[in-house]
């Protein structure tokens, strides 16, 4: 008796909408808060691992424990991953492809996911140095930070 698996994948296009409300909380919303008025990012220390946590949050997702003490990080950083997105999707502008890093802000431990821009994809690498760009008309959200570009 012979035992086979056949694997069939299926693709459809189909229009794909989802609406969420979404609260910062109190870590959160400071963290927004300092990126809308006053272009800072802010990261907030573990004080058992002692990993400086960016974007902010309450709790290290290593340790478990609360974290503790506002750091301001640099508006520069390093890419240590990154992807193109071909899709469009809501809430962005389209442009093709989308080009997304994970990015280790200097003075932080922990990747940031964000958008880059002012790149040709060719030149995306592992090790790119990046600036943040700052939105000139700020909201109070991630994207106050529009993108972060190559350092020249």
């Amino acid at each position: 008796m012979t035992n086979t698996t056949r694997e069939e994948v299926f693709v459809t296009e189909k229009p794909f909408e989802t609406w969420f409300a979404y609260s910062a909380g109190t870590v959160c919303s400071e963290f927004l808060t300092e990126l809308r008025d006053n272009k800072k990012i802010l990261g907030r220390k573990c004080p058992e691992c002692g990993r400086v946590l960016v974007p902010a949050r309450p709790t290290c997702a290593r340790c478990f424990r609360q974290t503790e003490g506002w750091r301001e990080v640099g508006h520069t950083g390093t890419v240590v991953s990154y992807t193109a997105v071909y899709e469009p999707s809501p809430g962005r502008d389209n442009v093709q492809p989308a080009l997304f890093g994970i990015i280790r802000l200097d003075g932080a431990d922990t990747g940031f996911v964000h958008m880059l821009g002012e790149v040709d994809p060719k030149d995306l690498r592992v090790g790119l140095k990046v600036q943040a760009v700052f939105d000139e008309e700020r909201q109070g959200d991630i994207r106050d930070i529009k993108y972060f570009k190559p350092l020249k």
